[in-house]
Parts: structure tokens; sequence; C-alpha cells
């Protein structure tokens, strides 16, 4: 689970750049397919790999061959990742929701444009940096 959560993040990261695109060129209807499809393919991913870290796979274990775990680098980067990771769900999960109390079906610019625009690239950020800090926690842990 390990790997295939930290080769999906590129993948989301890769699809949420194309959702952002799209959305630039007037595509709001797959705009908001692509963020409520990714939506319910990240809550499941995280889900899993919830259960596989807290019930089968011990992380420690693995990555006590890494020369950076004794160092305390692993667990600092974990702790790092977390501050991101922890609440993106949540900033991205109210981002979603008020697009869909607030904008038309189907979804066009409005009054509220201005502010999902605001809380999307917080969201936005906050996905980079869940990505990016998970990479270089996997990269320490369990690559070096």
């Amino acid at each position: 689970m390990l790997d295939f959560v930290t080769v999906a993040m590129v993948a989301i990261v890769i699809v949420l750049v194309i959702s952002i695109a799209l959305v630039k060129r007037g595509k709001y209807r797959l705009h908001k397919r692509i963020q409520l499809v990714m939506a319910v393919v990240l809550v499941a991913a995280v889900l899993a790999f919830e259960i596989d870290v807290r019930f089968f796979t011990d992380w420690r274990v693995l990555a006590e061959p890494s020369p950076l775990y004794e160092s305390g680098w692993v667990t600092g980067l974990l702790y790092f990742h977390l501050m991101f990771a922890i609440p993106t769900p949540f900033v991205w999960g109210f981002v979603i929701w008020r697009a869909i109390k607030r904008f038309e079906n189907p979804p066009v610019p409005g009054t509220y444009s201005s502010q999902h625009k605001k809380w999307a690239w917080i969201a936005t950020l906050l996905m980079v940096m869940t990505a990016a800090t998970g990479w270089a926690f996997y990269i320490t842990a369990f690559v070096i």
C-alpha cells in the first residue's frame, strides 16, 4: 500500500492540474465530475491505506534499514507530512460540499465563484504539499 499510494499521488496531482486547466477553459461540468471522482477514489485509497498501515504493515520495520531512520529524519518528515495530509481531506471536502450547494447544476460561474476559487487554491496547495511531503517521506524511509 505504501508503494501504491506514493505512485497514486503522482496521478492525483496530474489529474488535479488537468481539472484546473479544464475549468479555466470553461469546462465546468467536466471539472465537477473529475473532482467528485477524485474525492471518492481518494477516500477509498486513504481508508485502505490507513487500515493497512494501522493493522497489517509496520512501516517502522520497513524503514529501519534507511540510514536516516535512526537520526529521526524519517519520523520528522512523517510528522511534517501529516501537517498537510490531515487537514487536506477536510478542506477539500469543504470546497466540494460548498460547490455542490452554491453552484447551479450544471455548474456555471456565479456569485460564489471568487470564494470557491480562493478555497480551491488552498485545497490544491494542501494536496500538492501532501503529495510532495509524502514523496519525501517515502524516499527517505524506503529508498535511501
